[in-house]
């Protein structure tokens, strides 16, 4: 179930790219501009192949490093705990498709210092400033949970720090594209979670 949900998730990036360029002829920032960007791509590309892999490999291997733990299969409590990271992964998964749906041609895989861009703030961005960030952290807690193993624990660990700093980069930009607009916005949402107390305009 886990592993159907990641590759949904990424043949629907795949579609995103492809959604993109048909209706703006850009390449839905499938080849990063910035150098910053293309570094992190460098780290992006075999994390996301091993997110791919790896839980398939936790099923067919039985390597230690590669195969789920026995207590993870045997424990009913962390049983029941792997079947509601799958639903949760499953939700996740879901919430994006309606993040990338809303975001349309707007939606790029990497800033482009060419386009300015819509500065979506309603639906989940009228909480949150990349939902779509926010729901692949929680995807790939899940995988975690799931999978259970160390070089998966490993993979998730190095892609919250990359989808940190790739926030971090998008929010400058979107600073310097939409000014005051953008400050204010980032005043009443939350970069991941939802800004206590915030009150949405």
């Amino acid at each position: 179930m886990l592993a159907a949900t990641i590759w949904t998730y990424w043949l629907g990036v795949g579609l995103m790219v492809f959604r993109v360029h048909r209706k703006s002829r850009r390449l839905g920032g499938l080849v990063p501009e910035q150098p910053v960007e293309r570094l992190m791509w460098i780290i992006w590309v075999p994390l996301v192949t091993a997110w791919l892999t790896l839980p398939y490999l936790s099923l067919v291997r039985r390597n230690a490093w590669l195969h789920t733990p026995a207590f993870a299969l045997t424990d009913p409590v962390y049983s029941g705990l792997r079947w509601a990271a799958a639903a949760v992964a499953l939700l996740c998964l879901l919430l994006t498709a309606w993040c990338w749906a809303r975001m349309d041609a707007n939606w790029s895989m990497a800033v482009s210092e060419r386009e300015r861009g819509e500065l979506i703030a309603d639906g989940l961005f009228s909480r949150v400033r990349h939902p779509i960030y926010a729901l692949s952290i929680k995807l790939m807690l899940c995988s975690a949970v799931i999978v259970a193993t160390p070089p998966m624990v490993a993979i998730a660990v190095v892609h919250i720090v990359l989808t940190y700093f790739k926030a971090r980069n998008e929010e400058r930009h979107m600073l310097k594209m939409h000014g005051d607009a953008y400050a204010r916005y980032v005043r009443r949402t939350g970069r991941f979670i939802p800004r206590l107390g915030a009150r949405t305009p």
